[in-house]
């Protein structure tokens, strides 16, 4: 088969939409048969609970997507690399195609898959479509990666970002399709036991859904920037979980918001900031894998933090049962949904690695099994941001009082009323979802008095300063 003619394998990964997919463009553009493909690999099947469940629901919903034009996903088990070969030898494919990924797992397995393919003869390609601008194309005026958020935001904010493309109608299609295994015989969800049928109502997966979500949230977004850490409201355009599996490209999500602005719409820059800050996260972890296992400050290595997950405290606060109702409601918000209010992480992280004195990696380890959002560098970033330890981090004195910050973005206590159960004559479906979300092994029931505080807010806030201030003194 000349090598203009034959088929080209388009590998899949954290990229499952249509538009905006400059990867998907260049093959489409070449005229060649297109097999899309996903390999379960290594890499996805470490993912937490959640969102490996949410996974399985992203490539449902995207097969159906290829096949109404024509297509059809190629389902695979098992090391990347020796599906690829096999893939290759099968179809008569000369090259594959991929979106590039960031983390340090992906690049090794992504770095000896293009080595090993190319000394084959085989042409692999990479191409960007996961972040708004390349890691090593953004920088200090010394050539260095910004450590702090600010400056990079001014260097980015003028820059010009590619115009998405538009879903192709159609996609080549090969003589012979390969064998594809059956996604339910992958059991993506097993983990998450009864706690699937809870969080299902609350998800609607795919690159549609996504559209729909940005749509709505620009009929809103004027009201972004007084509402955004509003417990009690919908503020916030709920854009994480669609970009993390890529069902929408921040390219397409950064045009739709900048035409809004052009619009004279109000609140979109406090928006676009918030998206870059994900970009942030991405980029430190690209330079600094680190980010995602240790301290990224090593001063912070010596902090008497408590490492010990099954600590009664940590059982607590896993159990969303620490006796404060704002921590407790952020993390039932989570086991019901899947998601968790972004102002609602920054309380219940401050709880665990400040007043509880817990290592900041058992929280991002909880968030990563939890989450149907998970996303390793904001997941990383955001919890290291928030106990001190981190790149351009909240100062560890930054100890949040959660009594005032739910008295200042939940002033009703409307949140609470919809996710903590005790004490209500008539608790809402919601608030009473979480017992049946949470595991049997918990003997946990809605009948149950709500528990008093483990530890006072004033006493953990009094240990956790001392500490700090140990620290300092070394």
């Amino acid at each position: 088969m000349a090598q203009e003619q034959s088929p080209i394998i388009f590998w899949f990964r954290r990229d499952l939409r249509l538009s905006d997919h400059p990867a998907l463009r260049a093959a489409v553009e070449t005229g060649r048969p297109i097999i899309p493909v996903f390999i379960h690999d290594g890499v996805s099947q470490q993912l937490g609970s959640a969102p490996k469940w949410r996974l399985g629901l992203g490539l449902e919903v995207f097969g159906q997507s290829l096949s109404e034009i024509g297509s059809r996903l190629i389902l695979r088990r098992g090391d990347a690399l020796e599906h690829l070969q096999g893939l290759v030898s099968e179809t008569g494919a000369t090259a594959v195609y991929w979106s590039r990924a960031y983390d340090p797992a992906s690049i090794a397995r992504d770095s000896k898959i293009k080595s090993t393919l190319s000394k084959q003869g085989v042409q692999t390609k990479s191409f960007a479509g996961h972040l708004l601008f390349e890691p090593w194309t953004v920088g200090t005026k010394t050539g260095q990666p910004f450590r702090v958020f600010t400056p990079m935001w001014r260097s980015v904010q003028g820059r010009d970002v590619p115009t998405p493309d538009m879903s192709p109608s159609r996609l080549p299609v090969p003589e012979n399709w390969p064998a594809s295994d059956e996604l339910t015989d992958w059991h993506l969800g097993v983990a998450m036991n009864r706690g699937a049928q809870i969080v299902c109502p609350h998800v609607q997966p795919g690159e549609q859904a996504a559209r729909d979500h940005i749509d709505g949230f620009l009929e809103r977004i004027c009201t972004y920037s007084s509402n955004r850490d509003r417990l009690d409201l919908n503020g916030t355009s709920n854009l994480s979980e669609y970009l993390s599996l890529g069902e929408i490209g921040p390219r397409s999500v950064w045009h739709m918001v900048q035409r809004a602005a052009l619009m004279g719409v109000n609140g979109t820059e406090n928006y676009l900031r918030q998206l870059v800050w994900r970009e942030f996260a991405y980029h430190l972890m690209y330079h600094n894998p680190q980010l995602l296992t240790g301290n990224w400050r090593p001063g912070w290595n010596n902090f008497p933090w408590n490492t010990d997950p099954d600590h009664p405290d940590v059982i607590a606060w896993k159990q969303a049962r620490t006796g404060i109702p704002v921590v407790d409601a952020g993390l039932r918000e989570m086991y019901v949904t899947g998601r968790m209010h972004n102002r609602a992480r920054m309380i219940v992280a401050s709880y665990l690695t400040k007043h509880l004195m817990t290592h900041w990696k058992i929280g991002m380890q909880w968030f990563e099994d939890c989450l149907i959002d998970w996303d390793p560098a904001a997941n990383a970033m955001g919890w290291q941001w928030v106990a001190g330890s981190g790149p351009d981090a909240s100062p560890f004195f930054r100890i949040f009082n959660p009594h005032t910050q739910q008295e200042r973005f939940d002033p009703n206590a409307a949140y609470l009323r919809r996710w903590i159960a005790e004490g209500q004559q008539n608790p809402s479906d919601t608030a009473r979802a979480y017992f049946d979300a949470t595991p049997r092994s918990w003997g946990l029931r809605p009948d149950m008095a709500y528990p008093s505080p483990i530890v006072e807010l004033s006493e953990g806030r009094n240990r956790a300063l001392a500490a700090y201030e140990g620290l300092k003194n070394q």
